[in-house]
């Protein structure tokens, strides 16, 4: 149950019958009308702005239209009181059974509860992660690789068909490398003397097993070998001994993509030629010189004749070079003829979440994209932040010469996937993160990961001692009779019902703004209302969740508590995060 929603609907009836009756003028809409959690307490529980929605609308004045709505408005059987504040704004409180009877809707639900029609089924691709398939994930990916995947889970419980890709860059001079990297390792494992690798190979250890792999494939088939009778085979080979790594990292962070696309298959197939025809097809691919702008140089400018994508059309600082002068595709071709992919696959939305070093390469793609589906597609470029991490407040070097750690298998494996989701997501995507070792391990209200797993279990704590030691209350709670949940009047209890009622509309703001973090901090929100309340009963016995003498009373904070712990495990969930049981 979406308590704001339900307010927006008595709205717009209250909206619709001043209309029929004269009173407001017929081009008074209701769409545009919010209702909303008020920002202070003193102020009601919920304020809307439709007097000053249908204001502007109507050009009146504000605050008579408020008047006008105020008369309907406080004969809402669910409000006890009504009042304007403000410009025009109007403040609501509403009867405590109705915060009340909402812990019902939670508990039948369970942790779907928040759950949204709002996408209405839209597909939305989003890529992220996408490393080059050089070696294991590095730390620098971990960010944009969970922010990425709590995207789609919350689109998903919005309401949208995700499809979660990943697009493997195995095309290009870094691949060879790759190659000529593993062939060094396989000659070492068919007993040849140590190879050096030279500058631009990979020396990782990680490619050790691949040599012994290609070895136990194909023998000395390639030893003494020239490249180009080896280079195609073990390239390929590589390629996929490294995604299996990548995916065994990803898979620690408890992410799997649905779709791996291969920029070489693309390529191959002549996808790059087919999408530069269409564009050249609109008229925006022509042959011509770059002037330098001002400042700064980009690095794909050339003083010197080559094949351009008129990207000014669509908001870029300066058309972009889709082949060089000697004929070869710049790097921007293959990805367009990528996103072009994507919008033949039907796709509504198109999210592609990336390093911040790919700053000024948003542009360009969503020109692309626009010119490409003539404005039917619409490309959103997510960036993500750079990751400050310390140990103790230190600054951590990235070296694995002084045994720091290098990749997130690592990383992972020392805090846990559960702490590492938790704080990627504790800041939005594009603002700079800290990343401490030792706070993100501690056991305090400063560590946001504990304190809201503190909160989930100490909500199932009330369950289980409920069910030890007060098995009466308990058969209550589970089948609660009317009035039972007047129990919960006091206001530190409202206040905690009525965060839990903002889950549904959080979900839906959050997924609109493509901003996961804002669960994170409503999940810290929420359970920092819980344990006051906990805390609470320490001072007062009357206020603890199981009071001996008081079956009724205790019956109906069981069910609070229950409610609270399905609300916190249903935000985890967005997060990829495990709700637990028990601390310990």
């Amino acid at each position: 149950m979406n308590i704001y929603k339900k307010i927006e609907r008595e709205l717009h009836i209250v909206i619709e019958a001043l209309k029929a009756e004269g009173r407001l003028s017929a081009g008074a809409d209701a769409k545009a009308v919010e209702a909303m959690p008020s920002k202070e307490e003193a102020h009601g529980e919920i304020a809307t702005n439709a007097a000053l929605i249908i204001a502007a609308q109507v050009k009146g004045n504000p605050k008579e239209i408020a008047a006008l709505l105020l008369e309907r408005i406080k004969a809402l059987p669910c409000v006890t009181k009504a009042e304007i504040a403000g410009p025009g704004f109007i403040n609501l409180t509403l009867a405590p059974s109705i915060w009340q009877e909402t812990l019902f809707g939670i508990i039948e639900t369970g942790v779907d509860y928040g759950n949204s029609d709002m996408g209405q089924g839209r597909r939305v691709n989003v890529e992220y992660v996408s490393a080059n398939p050089t070696g294991p994930l590095h730390v620098g990916h971990g960010r944009g690789a969970v922010y990425g995947d709590a995207l789609t889970t919350l689109l998903e419980k919005a309401g949208y068909e995700v499809t979660k890709e990943y697009y493997i860059n195995d095309a290009g001079a870094q691949v060879d490398k790759l190659a000529e990297s593993a062939y060094v390792r396989y000659e070492e494992a068919l007993g040849k003397p140590a190879g050096a690798m030279t500058d631009g190979l990979y020396p990782g250890e990680y490619l050790i097993p691949v040599g012994k792999a290609l070895r136990e494939k194909y023998g000395a088939t390639f030893a003494d070998e020239p490249m180009e009778k080896w280079l195609p085979e073990i390239r390929s080979f590589t390629i996929g001994a490294m995604m299996d790594l990548i995916k065994d990292d990803l898979a620690a962070l408890g992410i799997k993509h649905n779709v791996f696309s291969s920029e070489r298959a693309i390529t191959e197939v002549g996808e790059v030629d087919k999408a530069i025809a269409m564009l050249e097809g609109k008229g925006l691919i022509y042959k011509g010189v770059l002037e330098p702008p001002k400042g700064k140089t980009p690095e794909d400018w050339e003083p010197r004749e080559q094949t351009l994508f008129r990207s000014t059309r669509f908001g870029d600082d300066c058309d972009r070079p889709v082949k060089k002068s000697d004929g070869s595709w710049t790097y921007f071709a293959p990805d367009i003829a990528y996103h072009f992919d994507k919008c033949k696959r039907g796709f509504d939305l198109l999210i592609d979440v990336l390093g911040a070093d790919h700053g000024g390469y948003a542009k360009r793609i969503k020109a692309a994209v626009q010119a490409l589906s003539d404005g039917k597609v619409t490309l959103e470029v997510k960036l993500c932040q750079l990751v400050k991490f310390m140990r103790g407040g230190e600054p951590l070097k990235m070296s694995k010469r002084a045994g720091t750690f290098v990749t997130v298998r690592e990383v992972v494996d020392e805090v846990g996937r559960d702490v590492f989701r938790f704080i990627m997501l504790t800041r939005k995507n594009d603002a700079p993160l800290d990343f401490d070792f030792t706070r993100v391990m501690e056991q305090s209200r400063d560590n946001p990961v504990y304190y809201v797993q503190y909160a989930h279990a100490r909500a199932r704590s009330v369950i289980r001692r409920a069910k030890a030691d007060m098995p009466d209350a308990m058969t209550m709670a589970s089948a609660p009779a009317p009035g039972l949940l007047a129990n919960l009047s006091g206001p530190e209890e409202l206040a905690l019902m009525r965060l839990m009622c903002n889950w549904p509309r959080l979900v839906e703001q959050a997924a609109l703004s493509l901003e996961p973090h804002r669960v994170a901090f409503y999940l810290q929100e929420l359970a920092a209302a819980f344990h006051g309340l906990w805390t609470a009963g320490n001072d007062d016995p009357a206020r603890r969740f199981l009071v001996e003498d008081n079956i009724g009373l205790t019956a109906a904070r069981i069910v609070l508590a229950c409610a609270v712990s399905l609300v916190i495990a249903s935000g985890l969930m967005v997060l990829g995060v495990e709700p637990v049981e028990e601390m310990r």
